[in-house]
């Protein structure tokens, strides 16, 4: 059985915050369905209405194209342990890259990575929550490093160059490139 809400409850905020891993689905008319799995430090619940995550450099760039194009974005989060449970935030998305005004408010919520490009803030409309009964009982070990690792040895001006090309999806959406290379801590 789902149960809905129109924002994040303290419960809820709760859950997500013991979660390793997380994902993220956007669309776009006339475009391929993505769906992307999220690891890192990356997510932030601003308030009961509003989340947003870091996003690092990666083989595309696809949400930034959907959400450009349509907005809509769903948000998924598995309680991998007790008791289970799977919560979905349905919202409205949008890019926030470095050079945006946005970007100094938004970037004090994070301890920022090797190629972070840009992050998307969303706009809460709904959350459910539904049983997870078959969702399997998983142990976190650990993060990758290589993504941060990759990131981290590019040379800037090089990431920068490349980045600065990625304008469009898979699918010929645009794209806005970030303006620089962000080392990270």
């Amino acid at each position: 059985m789902a149960d809905f809400f129109d924002a994040l409850e303290d419960k809820h905020v709760e859950m997500i915050s013991k979660q390793p891993v997380f994902f993220v689905a956007t669309a776009a008319e006339g475009a391929r369905i993505n769906l992307s799995p999220k690891g890192y430090d990356a997510f932030r619940v601003l308030s009961a209405t509003q989340v947003a995550y870091l996003d690092l450099g990666g083989s595309g760039n696809e949400t930034h194209a959907h959400l450009a194009a349509d907005g809509r974005i769903t948000i998924m989060f598995c309680n991998f342990q007790q008791p289970a449970l799977i919560l979905r935030i349905y919202g409205r998305g949008r890019a926030v890259l470095p050079q945006d005004s946005e970007w100094d408010d938004l970037v004090s919520h994070f301890t920022l990575l090797p190629g972070t490009r840009q992050i998307f803030v969303i706009d809460v409309e709904n959350v459910q929550t539904s049983c997870g009964w078959g969702v399997p009982f998983m142990e976190y070990q650990e993060e990758r490093q290589t993504l941060k690792k990759a990131h981290a040895q590019s040379n800037p001006d090089e990431w920068a160059a490349k980045h600065a090309l990625r304008i469009s999806s898979i699918d010929g959406l645009p794209t806005r490139a970030t303006d620089r290379y962000i080392a990270g801590e």
